[in-house]
């Protein structure tokens, strides 16, 4: 069957790689939101605001993404992929667009938080699951590789955006990108499509599933068990380090690194690089050394970063800072591999949408707790500092405990 099968009129083994390319440019659109952190200073200036509420359409962003996930993914085999990603688009395109005609943060909150967060969250899902279903042989890889635009999304869109916010100022940069969005992830959603039932790369088998487990759990399935709780709980750690340090690096760059908005911008560049190659990375892991070996490592990494932070902030040392974030945003493209990689491995591929929408619930309450911790700490003590020593530290000590424990391929009762 597998040499029948055409993509893009090459034989799928190597036509399906098309696929992740068209992912990857999507998820460049839809991870323009890791860019907030150089909408901050000029939006707080231009509404006269403080840092949590300039973090407000930031969070409420990603929780909605994260909502939307578990919603929609239910319905991603019925009507697929394509239908999915031109819808997310145009609703992604569209938050943006109303952002940039906000005249309050509380606007701006509703329009670019709840409606571009519902947008991600309804196309985000499809360029995964495409690639996931065109490789199972390389899911690990091909997801990785996937997603790594989104990731990779603030090396294009924070320059850009900071050159539009010099020129037209923040809310022009939201509209101009909205616009851009639209069209982009519209056209490039049309090709997207699974492979027919039952397809194999030529040559390829399954390996057997080890002894008592169960290939494919139905989503009630997947709650009934420890591994997915040890996934969860590992997931919304890993995601909250990474997504904290992304709503704050640029201000962090500017109050404890003297940073001016320029440098701190390219230092958000920069950090995207290690965000987006953190996926590549780890999806490889997850296949090389097993999905709680990759977390462990992640955990490590994470501690080491926020201790370093924590001790040595202040020392205006810009090299510390471009350590120690670009660590950080590692390990929160690490984790957005990790959590689609062994949403597959551990409970099989069938029922791949639901369930990766519950495990994705993890991302957005990492997202909500993260940011507006950071923003709190930073409006109480007037410095990021705190955030990362001692909090930080002790959540990837918890996180590597949990990981050890309770992340283990499920059984079947």
């Amino acid at each position: 069957m597998a040499d029948d099968i055409k993509v893009f009129g090459m034989k799928a083994e190597a036509g399906r790689w098309i696929y992740v390319i068209l992912g990857l440019i999507i998820n460049i659109c839809l991870g323009a939101v890791y860019s907030w952190s150089v909408f901050r200073k000029p939006l707080e200036t231009f509404f006269s605001v403080g840092a949590t509420e300039s973090l407000l359409p930031f969070i409420l962003f990603l929780a909605f993404f994260a909502i939307l996930m578990p919603i929609t993914g239910p319905f991603l085999d019925k009507f697929g992929p394509k239908l999915f990603t031109i819808l997310g688009g145009i609703i992604v395109g569209i938050g943006w667009i109303l952002g940039g005609k906000a005249t309050s943060m509380s606007q701006l909150a509703i329009y670019y938080g709840v409606i571009g967060g519902i947008g991600v969250g309804i196309a985000y899902n499809c360029p995964i699951g495409v690639a996931g279903r065109w490789f199972p042989d390389k899911r690990g890889l091909a997801v990785g590789l996937t997603v790594l635009g989104f990731g990779l999304s603030p090396l294009i869109t924070a320059p850009l955006a900071r050159s539009i916010i010099d020129s037209a100022g923040p809310l022009a940069a939201l509209f101009q990108l909205g616009i851009a969005f639209l069209i982009i992830i519209a056209i490039l959603g049309l090709p997207l499509k699974f492979p027919p039932a039952g397809w194999k790369p030529a040559g390829w088998n399954p390996p057997a599933a080890a002894a008592g487990a169960k290939a494919d759990f139905t989503a009630g399935q997947m709650l009934s068990t420890g591994s997915f709780y040890g996934v969860w709980l590992c997931y919304i750690i890993g995601t909250l380090a990474g997504l904290m340090a992304i709503g704050v690096a640029a201000p962090v760059g500017q109050e404890l690194f003297k940073l001016d908005a320029a440098a701190a911008a390219m230092f958000v560049s920069i950090f995207a690089i290690f965000n987006g190659i953190g996926r590549p990375i780890f999806g490889a892991l997850v296949d090389k050394i097993n999905a709680r070996n990759a977390a462990l490592l992640s955990f490590i990494i994470i501690f080491i970063a926020a201790i370093l932070l924590g001790k040595f902030s202040g020392s205006a040392s810009s090299s510390l800072y471009g350590i120690c974030f670009s660590l950080l945003w590692l390990c929160l493209g690490g984790w957005l591999a990790i959590g689609p990689a062994v949403t597959g491995v551990y409970f099989g591929t069938k029922y791949y949408g639901p369930n990766y929408g519950i495990v994705f619930t993890a991302y957005g309450i990492g997202a909500i707790i993260g940011n507006l911790l950071a923003g709190k700490l930073r409006d109480i003590t007037g410095s990021y500092v705190s955030v990362f020593f001692p909090y930080v530290t002790v959540l990837a000590v918890v996180g590597f405990v949990i990981a050890l424990l309770l992340m283990r391929p499920p059984r079947k009762a």
